[in-house]
């Protein structure tokens, strides 16, 4: 049977916080719809209503501020980031990260908010944020709060995101801009599939960052790294961050035995 919902797409911010208040736990956010309309049609969401966000005023658009770096707003999607000149130029890693996401045709309509909110531990972009120190904007009508990256996954599908609230956006430091990052993803084919181990490397003011994806119940970061550590010591400790997992795609031990062909193969491009 057909799954049965309401639909509303307000085109005010303060409307689309109203709708969310109102509904709360019975709302879903519609962005791309790429992860969640594929869960409502497998039985895996239940939405009273969808709030479809598109249509608000600015919610397409990517921002640029001198104290904030780059704001990612909910409607931008994947393309929108790869498109822009100014991220290729000043966030190389997070365009890596974009690039091996799903397809072209996907990347339309994906969105990099819906992709981290959506919360899987394979989540491309999450990598790319955790290393470059991106902090999430969250909003609800009840106001405004901010929290870093490394504290928004929970768990496996799962976010501090309370009802009725919103990733508003997600801001990368300007600090970060023109940083040496490596990405690498394993995956069963060599087309386009989800990641069975993401590592992302990021050097910066003489600090290595690594993001683990697929390894764990949430995407990771480790950090505290030296950029001049032996490479077994960067190895041993990305090991040491772990706990994956056997299922349909591989085993848990060929997951760790990538994590350190990766790391290794990261720390030589971004040396």
């Amino acid at each position: 049977m057909a799954a049965r919902f309401g639909y509303r797409a307000p085109t005010q911010r303060d409307e689309l916080l109203r709708l969310l208040g109102e509904y709360g736990e019975r709302a879903r956010v519609l962005a791309g719809g790429t992860d969640l309309l594929g869960d409502v049609r497998g039985g895996l969401a239940h939405p009273e209503v969808m709030v479809d966000l598109k249509r608000v005023e600015g919610f397409r658009e990517l921002g640029w501020s001198a104290d904030d770096g780059l704001l990612i707003r909910p409607g931008v999607t994947i393309n929108d980031l790869l498109e822009d000149d100014r991220v290729r130029t000043s966030y190389p890693l997070l365009v890596a990260c974009a690039q091996d996401l799903a397809s072209h045709q996907i990347r339309n309509r994906a969105t990099v908010i819906g992709n981290v909110v959506n919360a899987s531990p394979c989540a491309d972009m999450a990598p790319a944020l955790l290393c470059l120190g991106a902090h999430a904007v969250l909003s609800s009508q009840g106001g405004r709060r901010e929290i870093p990256f490394t504290e928004f996954f929970t768990g496996a599908k799962r976010t501090v995101l309370r009802p009725g609230e919103l990733l508003e956006e997600v801001v990368v430091p300007p600090a970060a801009a023109g940083a040496r990052g490596s990405y690498r993803k394993l995956k069963r084919i060599k087309g386009h599939d989800l990641g069975i181990v993401g590592v992302a490397a990021l050097v910066e003011d003489g600090a290595l960052r690594l993001g683990i994806s697929s390894c764990a119940p949430t995407p990771l970061l480790v950090d505290g790294l030296a950029t001049d550590a032996p490479v077994e010591e960067v190895v041993a400790a990305a090991k040491a961050a772990i706990s994956p997992i056997s299922d349909v795609r591989c085993t848990k031990e060929y997951r760790t035995h990538m994590v350190g062909v990766y790391v290794r193969r990261a720390l030589a491009e971004v040396a």
